[in-house]
């Protein structure tokens, strides 16, 4: 049981991982080839700085992304999918796709999740 339970543990970090805010967005931004991190800065202006690098970081040491390090001045840093990263997309253009293809519907369920909790809360008295 130990053995299970110890699997599942690494199964969850890694759906972790490829399942956070940014990493999906770092590697739909890789498919095309190796990108410089201000390149997938700008591609991704949403995220920070230190964010990028968190996640580069983790993906690196997951194996599913490499760091090239240039000795130039000043220094060069390529990134690129591994080719175990590229096992991923598939599933990330296709989860990208169904996002794209069902936002409509995604904001319009949350706007009337909205509505009907501001509408029990007004019942209740509460603000």
């Amino acid at each position: 049981m130990v053995e299970y339970d110890e699997r599942h543990c690494m199964i969850r970090d890694v759906l972790d991982r490829v399942g956070d805010k940014w990493t999906l967005h770092v590697i739909f931004h890789l498919a095309d080839g190796r990108k410089r991190f201000m390149e997938l800065q700008r591609q991704i202006p949403a995220i920070s700085q230190r964010m990028l690098t968190v996640t580069l970081r983790g993906l690196e040491e997951d194996g599913l992304v490499e760091r090239t390090i240039y000795p130039v001045v000043p220094p060069r840093v390529d990134y690129e999918l591994t080719p175990m990263g590229q096992t991923l997309l598939d599933t990330v253009r296709g989860l990208m796709a169904w996002t794209i293809e069902h936002l409509d519907d995604i904001e319009s369920a949350r706007a009337a999740y909205a509505a009907r909790e501001n509408s029990l809360k007004r019942l209740a008295g509460v603000d």
